[in-house]
């Protein structure tokens, strides 16, 4: 596939936040260009009193292009109050900085953030690193969508089908569930059938690949 139908199939919201007005116009520009949805603040302070009014929410395809250095809280601040609220893996953070600024950029990178982008950029390169980083977004989304859906069908079992459940997938037959429990062999396979049923799963295997996969085991 090439950049272009990549960019093209790319949506999502990337958020930058910079206090350059100029800066902010330009790249909102860009963005536009290439079909991808700018929505940009003046400061980080902006930035978050959006997000404790729910204006801004990590629950579609986003990214962030923040500013190191802002009047008022700046980009770093912002950065911690994104881990701290668990946004980090769900809107990646693409830092935009000054020369002086690389040493603490790299220091962010390591602690989670998606990349850097030293300016004066290339608007080809970070156009490439935005789309890279709504894919993230998108991913880690469609994995917390599938635990929770998965959380809810967990929900939906009985007690006992749970117990049966945590039995099957530690590899026990149908007989030692059926000893350990004090029922009988056919009661285990009812609740057997009704647990890969809710699930939606044929065998223990996939069962317990679904849940280590979500991490739900």
């Amino acid at each position: 596939m090439t950049q272009s139908a990549r960019v093209q199939h790319t949506s999502g919201t990337v958020f930058v936040v910079d206090d350059e007005e100029v800066l902010r116009d330009a790249l909102s520009w860009l963005l536009r260009s290439r079909r991808l949805l700018p929505r940009a603040f003046a400061s980080a302070d902006d930035f978050w009193a959006a997000a404790e009014r729910g204006d801004v929410r990590p629950d579609s395809p986003a990214c962030l292009l923040l500013d190191m250095r802002m009047p008022g809280m700046n980009g770093m601040a912002l950065f911690e109050r994104l881990i701290e609220n668990g946004w980090l893996g769900l809107m990646p953070v693409i830092f935009l900085t000054g020369h002086a600024d690389v040493a603490t950029a790299v220091m962010a990178v390591k602690r989670g953030a998606f990349d850097f982008v030293e300016k004066p950029f290339s608007d080809n390169a970070l156009v490439d690193r935005v789309v890279e980083a709504l894919a993230r977004s998108a991913e880690a989304l469609a994995q917390r969508h599938e635990r929770e859906g998965l959380r809810r069908h967990l929900c939906e079992l009985t007690e006992r089908e749970q117990e049966v459940m945590r039995l099957v997938i530690a590899g026990r037959a149908n007989k030692q569930i059926a000893d350990e429990l004090d029922i009988s062999v056919r009661t285990v396979e009812v609740h057997r059938a009704r647990v890969f049923d809710k699930m939606d799963v044929k065998s223990a295997v996939e069962l317990a690949n679904l849940l280590r996969g979500a991490g739900l085991d």
